[in-house]
């Protein structure tokens, strides 16, 4: 983590400073915050987000309640040392609404548009990298979830016996629908083994880019 010298920082009158915080892989902005002295120090030191509310007047931590903590990978101040950038891994989600991120709204000459969601033409655009980064960090997630509420969830409490076992049901039932099926149905088994496979990168704690990096040690 970049060394941070507090004192070089500039807080406001309240004794407080924006901190915008930032997914270290896809730098995605995620949300914007508070911090104090105390809640920056407290970050410092435990490797994860403490702000201030300014609302409930107190030191919290990022997902104390919601189980969405970020894990803090680096820190830096702008030039005029008046706000920070937490660059984080992000466990869960960062919005209270249940979003990715709290910067879900673009503002167009139309006023307040939500930006669309996994599925809609605009990520479509954005290619199947896109996509699956997206569909990675929500597996992951349900990893905090109720089995009961959550089908990936299930997953993850029977462990790898059921895991392995989708993964070979869900891998011959691709290899019958390229043999008999419909373009449509060979499309949606590909999906299925795709998830299942995700879910079990998820189980073993290997991230996206470890298979990324495999693959162009492959590339010839």
């Amino acid at each position: 983590m970049t060394e941070i010298d507090i004192s070089q920082l500039k807080f406001d009158r309240d004794g407080l400073i924006p901190a915008i915080v930032q997914d270290f892989r896809s730098r995605e902005v995620l949300m914007l915050a508070y911090m104090s002295r105390e809640s920056l120090q407290k970050t410092l030191e435990t490797g994860r987000t403490w702000f201030y509310s300014r609302s409930r007047e107190r030191l919290w931590m990022k997902g104390e309640s919601s189980g969405n903590y970020q894990l803090v990978k680096d820190m830096r101040y702008d030039c005029d040392a008046d706000c920070l950038l937490v660059l984080v891994e992000q466990v869960g989600v960062a919005c209270h609404t249940g979003e990715r991120s709290c910067f879900f709204s673009s503002l167009t000459g139309r006023g307040m548009v939500k930006t669309p969601g996994i599925g809609s033409e605009a990520e479509e655009a954005e290619g199947l990298d896109h996509v699956l980064k997206e569909l990675f960090r929500v597996i992951k997630s349900r990893k905090k979830f109720s089995p009961q509420t959550s089908y990936t969830a299930s997953l993850f409490k029977a462990g790898p016996s059921k895991i392995l076992a989708k993964v070979t049901e869900e891998s011959g039932e691709v290899v019958e629908a390229a043999r008999e099926g419909s373009r449509e149905n060979l499309i949606h088994e590909i999906a299925d083994v795709i998830y299942h496979l995700l879910v079990l990168t998820a189980f073993k704690d290997i991230e996206l880019e470890d298979i990324a990096r495999e693959l162009i040690r492959r590339r010839k």
